[in-house]
């Protein structure tokens, strides 16, 4: 397969560093809003990548839920790949990609927990078949197959079971020290806009394409 061909002129937007907010996290709202209202299908998907203890890097998509002025905010199950490596290393990165806008946004920084009460509430409010999945799935484990996880479906529901938020399953807050704001450009001469926590105070650079 040879997709050396495929490509694709860009322009439809420059990025400068005096048109953009003084704080990234403002400037990402800004630019999930700008998605959103572009009806970008899965606006709020990130790309997040963690690092094993082999120096092994996975990367998977999962979707942003809260936005806060110092954090981005996801809910996944702890005990999966992605959370035991999480564990022994909350160093990670994520990227947001929005072809139809020609931009990316790439975040770095560290991983914690949220606060129990914020994993309930949104446990509670998520649609209750998504609830009985995040229950019964042992996420990341070896399965023998597809009607292992039926089954416990089947089991869960006729149980009558209330569906109480398992301990093993979470937010996180991903805390930033490190943006990158793209915008695709003519000629492959992409504006890129970096953002460094410095001492508490985000500085600002460009970067050559």
């Amino acid at each position: 397969m040879d997709l050396s061909d495929i490509r694709r002129n860009y322009g439809k937007n420059r990025l400068d560093a005096d048109g953009v907010d003084t704080d990234p996290l403002r400037q990402l709202a800004l630019w999930l809003a700008e998605a959103e209202n572009a009806d970008c299908e899965e606006h709020s998907a990130m790309i997040l990548s963690t690092v094993g203890t082999d120096g092994q890097p996975s990367s998977r998509v999962v979707l942003l839920k809260f936005l806060t002025d110092e954090s981005l905010v996801f809910f996944t199950n702890y005990s999966s790949r992605k959370g035991q490596e999480i564990s022994l290393n909350p160093k990670v990165s994520a990227c947001f990609f929005w072809p139809s806008l020609e931009r990316q946004v790439r975040v770095e920084g560290q991983v914690s927990k949220t606060d129990v009460k914020i994993s309930d509430q949104y446990f509670s409010s998520r649609p209750y078949e998504s609830r009985v999945s995040a229950v019964i799935s042992p996420q990341s484990d070896e399965i023998p197959d597809r009607k292992f996880l039926d089954d416990q479906r089947k089991h869960l529901l006729e149980s009558g079971e209330p569906l109480i938020r398992p301990e093993n399953w979470g937010g996180y807050m991903l805390n930033p020290s490190y943006f990158e704001f793209w915008q695709g450009g003519p000629h492959r001469l992409h504006d890129r806009i970096v953002y460094r926590l410095c001492s508490g105070v985000w500085e600002t650079a460009r970067l050559a394409p």
